[in-house]
């Protein structure tokens, strides 16, 4: 294969550096609208190219933080890409260099099979189950290749350009006696199906279903417990309930009306699943957004992140059998609502950030409340500190329970308070800042010994971090417009529409079809609440995306689960599923 254009000198390290171990001829370099290095290369090739990238590479890429693929097959605009039916792309990252890179290999239909990488990293399982169950493609090794966000009798793969998009491109949908009984049957509990032992030399073992619907499983998800007595010997995480599509609806909205969907992804978190998003969009369109704007979505995504982690701090009270908490924490979580609100006009799905800016600008008497608010929540926490933290019960319950260490962390791609948890001292909000965080003064918390005990205790003084970012932007808030003046900014200024009728008629179309930008690829990321939430999006030079890939942290800590609670107790696991912090439709999507 044909090489990259730009000069050697001009090469990233990494680059020249898989230059020099594999040969120039190996890749195909290609360029992107975020400038991330991206690298194609044969499929015979890249598990070496991988593994070097894992052990050897410097800096060293510890994380798989994320592996999808791409239906090449209608794509209008790849030019200078090797012929590719199906694209299979990988991000490694490195948290020692912070740097990404992007490793993509071509297949074609006839020969949809490549290697699994779980001998690199485990997080490779779930990523792969999910590249099967939606485009087909097949790992070869991997130990269990099963559908995972579709139902097991589940007919094609969804993410295929010629799988329906909308029910009305379906025939009715009917159940017959036939399917019922096919569906029933589908349901039925085999433990050997899940890799499970109905017993040992010694003893019988039990099986328990901890949900679909349980009090203390956070949503609607279904784990299945393998007991001896009380004692955790595996556990197989059932997903996709709640999955509904949200990647498949990215594929058919512009790139405006997409936003309120993204909304619907980690649901708590409202605003902040707007900022990849209108990011990515403003990456490829070239769009600088104003100071205002920026202090703007910072306030308001920490807003949102006081609102999740007092969700988390309260239900995780609730399950180590504390009930007061929770009603405390909602209390200050319904101030923090009002807040948002008056902001706003909604609460927790506000759909607000636009590409270019923002809905519109704060309100007169904007700053009342949230003067308040600063004042009065570290005193709360305080008291939150004394009631829970300090609580003898609390501290048995989860102090040595659900450990895991830093290089596990990266095995299994734990990301945000998970991972602080382990004593690493990474946040993209400090080592990759955006939206102007570097303007900010704030502290990243960090654990020592990476239980459940410390990924509580972090996302509680992250609440205090986040209301002293709060109380920055209070104090310093830019004057300036709410939007971008650049004419793809999404709804444009309505000022303009009144000048002539070319500008209305520009107005226009800029709300009906948002955008249309030069093809391109673009990655962006930022520090959610949960972890770090990723969009990949690959723009044909269309009015929407071609391919929208929404990397959640909920979905990968949901595998790790069973590594954490393997020889706990029974009563463990509510601690151990409590301090993963997941929310279903950041689960399934």
């Amino acid at each position: 294969m044909n090489a990259a254009v730009r000069p050697e000198a001009e090469l990233p390290a990494i680059i020249k550096a898989l230059y020099e171990r594999f040969g120039e001829s190996t890749f195909v370099r290609q360029h992107t609208a975020e400038s991330m290095p991206t690298l194609w290369v044969g499929r015979d090739k890249v598990m070496a190219v991988l593994r070097y990238l894992r052990d050897e590479a410097s800096p060293r890429y510890e994380m798989l933080l994320d592996l999808t693929a791409i239906d090449e097959r209608m794509r209008v605009h790849r030019e200078g890409q090797p012929a590719s039916d199906f694209t299979v792309v990988y991000h490694p990252t490195s948290f020692s260099g912070n740097c990404d890179i992007r490793i993509k290999v071509a297949l074609r239909m006839g020969d949809l099979s490549i290697p699994t990488a779980i001998p690199l990293w485990s997080s490779a399982n779930w990523q792969e189950r999910e590249c099967w169950d939606l485009f087909g493609i097949v790992f070869t090794g991997h130990p269990n290749l099963t559908r995972i966000l579709c139902p097991p009798t589940w007919k094609g793969h969804a993410l295929r350009k010629d799988h329906p998009a909308r029910a009305t491109e379906m025939e009715p949908y009917r159940m017959s006696d036939e399917i019922q009984d096919r569906e029933q049957e589908a349901l039925r509990f085999r433990p050997e199906e899940w890799g499970l032992s109905r017993k040992s030399d010694t003893s019988e073992f039990m099986f328990l279903n901890f949900g679909p619907n349980h009090p203390a499983a956070h949503g609607v998800i279904r784990f299945a417990l393998q007991l001896d007595g009380e004692n955790v010997l595996d556990v197989v995480p059932d997903v996709g309930y709640h999955h509904r599509g949200a990647e498949k609806m990215a594929e058919r909205q512009t790139w405006h009306t997409f936003i309120p969907y993204t909304d619907r992804i980690d649901y708590l978190g409202g605003v902040m699943n707007n900022l990849p998003y209108v990011m990515a969009v403003e990456k490829m369109a070239g769009i600088q957004v104003p100071e205002r704007v920026k202090v703007i979505r910072v306030m308001l995504a920490e807003f949102f992140r006081i609102c999740s982690h007092l969700l988390f701090y309260g239900t995780w009270a609730v399950d180590l059998g504390q009930l007061s908490p929770l009603f405390y924490c909602f209390v200050d979580r319904e101030k923090a609502f009002n807040i948002i609100e008056s902001i706003c006009g909604a609460r927790m799905h506000p759909g607000w950030f636009r590409i270019g800016g923002v809905a519109q600008d704060l309100p007169k008497g904007w700053d009342k409340l949230i003067r308040e608010f600063v004042e009065y929540f570290p005193k709360r926490l305080t008291e939150y500190d004394k009631m829970v933290m300090a609580n003898s019960v609390i501290r048995q319950r989860t102090r040595g329970v659900g450990v895991i260490d830093t290089a596990g962390a990266f095995d299994w791609a734990m990301t945000g308070p998970a991972l602080r948890a382990t004593g690493l001292e990474w946040d993209y909000r400090k080592n990759r800042p955006y939206s102007g965080y570097e303007n900010f003064e704030f502290e990243v918390p960090v654990g020592v010994n990476g239980d459940c005990y410390d990924r509580a205790a972090v996302r509680v003084e992250e609440m205090r971090q986040s209301c002293r970012i709060i109380k920055q932007c209070l104090e310093n808030m830019p004057e300036g417009p709410y939007k971008s003046d650049h004419p793809l900014a999404t709804p444009p200024l309505k000022e303009k529409s009144r000048l002539d009728i070319e500008t209305l008629i520009n107005h226009f179309l800029g709300v009906s079809w948002g955008p249309v930008m030069d093809p391109t690829e673009v990655t962006m990321t930022i520090e959610a609440t949960k972890g770090l939430n990723m969009y990949y999006m690959v723009n044909d030079g269309g009015i929407g995306s071609y391919r929208t890939r929404i990397r959640t942290p909920s979905f990968i800590h949901i595998q790790a689960i069973p590594f954490l609670s393997r020889g706990l107790m029974l009563a463990d696991f509510t601690a151990v599923v409590a301090t993963t912090d997941f929310v279903m439709a950041d689960v399934d999507r």
